[in-house]
């Protein structure tokens, strides 16, 4: 399953990504991973969570570039039973013109590696093209 969080610019986003993050971490069967830009605000995650800040990984470029490394993660460990994005409009050239379609590469790797993600993007859900989806949860 893929949730989606949206609003804009300073509407608690990322603070209900970090609340959502620190109560799945509880009750997860696998690793709980966060994904985020940069360090910034990591430091209220529990410690049980995964921190990976992409400013670490400054050659990841493009949506596809990310899609892969999000593979690589899964390939590397099994046990991941969550993954968050925050603010995906800042990962590599996610935009809102693509994001529709990096929420269908996400679907796939959440069926195929029964994995739930949690995304949140700095917009309204009516700024976002092709957006509804019964794949997709929006929560907000």
């Amino acid at each position: 399953m893929v949730n989606l969080i949206t609003g804009p610019k300073g509407s608690g986003k990322t603070q209900k990504m970090l609340e959502l993050a620190n109560e799945k971490v509880k009750t997860a069967r696998g690793n709980v991973v966060f994904i985020k830009k940069s360090h910034r605000n990591t430091t209220t995650l529990d410690f049980n969570v995964r921190a990976i800040c992409m400013e670490d990984y400054p050659d990841i470029l493009t949506m596809d570039e990310f899609i892969g490394f999000l593979y690589g993660m899964v390939a590397g460990n099994h046990d991941i039973d969550t993954i968050f994005i925050d603010s995906v409009l800042k990962q590599a050239n996610i935009s809102l013109n693509n994001v529709s379609a990096f929420m269908t590469s996400l679907d796939k790797i959440s069926n195929n590696d029964k994995i739930t993600f949690f995304i949140s993007v700095g917009a309204e859900k009516k700024e976002i093209p092709d957006i509804d989806s019964p794949d997709y949860k929006i929560i907000n």
